[in-house]
């Protein structure tokens, strides 16, 4: 059993950036793949980025590259998304889950457990 707590959220102007943590308890952490999600009112839960166990490998949307950046520590049992250059569009509820797998995934439906997400607006 795993659990995600998200922190680090908050209003931010257009071009600006924040700092997403997400702490993880278990000893197991660094065993699961990480991934942060989004969801903004009325749309669907979508990708932004994964990291592997290791943190070696990582990959992130289209949407995103170049502006985020996704990291751990797993001596800590923690996992981080950097927003650079944050866009109104940005704005959602993010959230961090775990995956028991080497590596990450796109798809929320391979993700095992989830954070309750923390609120990120940024304003024009």
């Amino acid at each position: 059993q795993v659990q995600l707590v998200e922190s680090g959220g908050g209003l931010v102007q257009a071009g600006g950036s924040l700092r997403l943590s997400c702490a993880a308890s278990g000893r197991t952490f660094s065993t699961y793949a990480m991934g942060w999600f989004r969801q903004a009112p009325g749309k669907e839960r979508e990708f932004v980025a994964c990291i592997s166990t290791s943190g070696r490998a990582t990959n992130g949307a289209d949407s995103i590259k170049g502006r985020f950046t996704i990291s751990r520590d797993n001596a800590k049992n923690m996992a981080y998304l950097q927003m650079n250059s944050l866009k109104p569009e940005d704005t959602a509820v993010y959230y961090c889950a775990a995956r028991s797998s080497l590596y990450g995934s796109s798809r929320t439906y391979e993700y095992d457990y989830w954070g309750q997400g923390t609120q990120v607006t940024v304003s024009s």
